[in-house]
């Protein structure tokens, strides 16, 4: 009886430990299917996604629900990012999160928009108390929309626990359907030691993947040598969509023995960079394919790895046979399997590639600062995970600072000094990131003025140059012309532009009175709702001031009547 008593509890046991999380409390944020186009943990620029993306159906306006009861602890407007974002804490600890929403439920709306019109912003962050805005479960909490970074129309939806660190919504028993195995698209072996060899060579090789016949993949037998590992690019579907999304689960078996795994079940926010450390970032910016290396070297902090074993690297010794073998799972553990046939062969005067050489050389745990002509680079100690040589060269105003192909953890500071300049040009410059082919695309970059210095601070290695901007933005109406009655207008309209700095502020008045234009910088359009009734008069008089990131600024007056 003891016996049986024990093998229960050690069943229940195992069995929570597998998923703590509640699987009955919350709802579904949507009343329909859920078909993210988007899953928790995949790969992302900079970032792991924190949650999922909610197909709506290519609509907007779908009602979204509170998926427990609670209280709206913060409620943020930002013209990037989740755009008009929703946050809910329950009382079991967790807070729910809800974003790129198109608008509110009214009694936010109002609370939220009274507040815009208190402060004379659109963008806004607040913080409720417990009881202004109590919430019960399944009330209608706001409508779906593509407000912010969206790339189309859908619900981004997160689960925080109470450290503010995202979990996967789906271990809270939220279902989706999904019989659909992942699918490896690449794989790649690593040298990583000195002696190191695979296939006669110590460049990382890609590997030729060949398809089973039960869905699984093997490679043409690999000769290697030495410390390696191995590197996978994979992608997970769901049976409802085609989007390529990512994979819950990695697993790394060497001759049986279990020595890497990464399990997307939940990260922290501060660690989310240092996916650049997981992926091969070079490659990515060369390649624009992110390989997930299976195995974790120095300084890479991420929660999300366990079970390792010497970190995931192999020792193939000569003269052996060795099979390591990948398990990729999904959520819903669907797997899929890769075998690679190792044979442990020494080959002796194999020549690598010569690192390059530069007379700069950076130490990633010293601060490090670089100075040519008028212009200086400090990167404090630990902006990059590993010392390299670095190319630094400054002609014409213009910085060449290394290419984006070495991850970096933190931000670093170009200045700019602009001595030489007078007044007013020296006014009207920033620095900016030039990208595209040859360069021909200057991205503002952040640019603080102090005497005759310009300071960016960034993360990204790269092209670096001062840009003159003299050029005033652009401001037009889009649904109206002066003069015009507008009594059955619902919103007015405006386009906004500048194609140097960009666009920094703008404000609007009607009458000399603010009122609330929304930004949507994917169309770079402003939109007022006549709702708001800021005036009642039948002549109006709209005013809107548009500034860009040095100072040039516009303004547009006309008149529309309304009754």
């Amino acid at each position: 009886m003891r016996k049986l008593l024990f093998l229960l509890l050690l069943f229940y046991t195992l069995g929570y430990s597998q998923n703590p999380y509640p699987q009955d409390y919350f709802r579904a944020p949507l009343d329909i299917s859920l078909i993210p186009s988007g899953t928790f943990g995949e790969l992302r620029s900079n970032h792991f996604h924190s949650g999922l993306d909610i197909k709506t159906q290519q609509r907007e306006g779908l009602s979204v629900y509170a998926i427990a009861d609670g209280y709206v602890s913060r409620i943020k407007v930002s013209h990037y990012g989740y755009g008009k974002a929703l946050y809910i804490t329950h009382p079991n600890g967790y807070v729910s999160v809800y974003g790129h929403l198109q608008k509110y439920a009214p009694e936010i709306e109002s609370y939220i928009k009274n507040l815009q019109y208190e402060q004379e912003t659109f963008e806004i962050e607040v913080f409720p108390n417990p009881i202004e805005i109590p919430v019960h479960k399944s009330d209608i909490v706001a409508y779906t929309g593509n407000t912010g970074g969206s790339g189309g129309p859908h619900l981004h939806f997160e689960i925080r626990d109470n450290q503010e660190r995202p979990i996967n919504p789906l271990l809270f028993g939220l279902e989706i359907q999904d019989n659909t195995r992942p699918t490896i698209k690449e794989v790649y072996a690593y040298p990583l030691s000195n002696d190191a060899h695979i296939n006669s060579s110590k460049e990382k090789q890609k590997l030729r993947l060949i398809p089973l016949q039960n869905g699984d993949y093997s490679v043409e037998n690999i000769e290697a040598y030495g410390k390696i590992g191995f590197g996978i690019e994979t992608i997970d579907r769901q049976d409802l969509a085609t989007n390529q999304n990512g994979v819950s689960n990695i697993q790394g078996i060497f001759n049986g023995n279990l020595m890497f795994e990464i399990d997307f079940k939940r990260f922290s926010f501060d660690e989310t960079r240092h996916i650049n450390r997981l992926i091969d970032y070079k490659h990515y910016k060369e390649d624009k394919t992110r390989i997930q290396k299976l195995f974790v070297e120095p300084e890479n902090p991420l929660s999300m790895y366990k079970n390792l074993d010497n970190n995931g690297y192999l020792r193939v010794e000569d003269s052996t046979n060795s099979v390591y073998k990948i398990k990729v799972n999904d959520f819903h553990n669907n797997p899929t399997w890769l075998t690679i046939n190792i044979e442990g062969k020494k080959t002796d005067d194999i020549k690598s590639k010569p690192d390059s050489v530069t007379p700069f050389f950076i130490y990633a745990k010293k601060n490090n600062e670089l100075l040519n002509k008028n212009v200086s680079v400090n990167f404090p100690e630990n902006t990059f995970y590993d010392d390299f040589y670095v190319d630094f060269n400054v002609r014409n105003d213009t910085l060449t600072l290394h290419e984006d192909i070495v991850p970096v953890r933190d931000n670093f500071s170009i200045s700019f000094d602009i001595t030489n300049y007078e007044y007013p040009e020296s006014e009207k410059l920033y620095i900016a990131r030039l990208v595209g082919y040859k360069n021909q695309y200057a991205l503002y970059s952040s640019t603080k003025k102090k005497e005759n210095k310009l300071t960016t601070y960034t993360q990204t290695l790269g092209t670096y140059a001062l840009v003159l901007d003299t050029i005033n933005p652009k401001i037009k109406p889009v649904n109206f012309s002066k003069g015009k009655w507008l009594s059955k207008y619902r919103f007015l309209k405006i386009k906004i532009e500048d194609n140097e700095s960009g666009i920094s502020n703008y404000r609007a008045t009607l009458n000399g009175k603010w009122i609330l234009m929304e930004y949507d910088y994917k169309k770079n359009e402003l939109t007022y709702d006549f709702n708001d009734a800021v005036s009642t008069e039948t002549e109006n008089n709209l005013k809107v001031i548009v500034t860009d990131n040095v100072g040039n600024s516009s303004t547009f007056e006309t008149l529309f009547y309304r009754k």
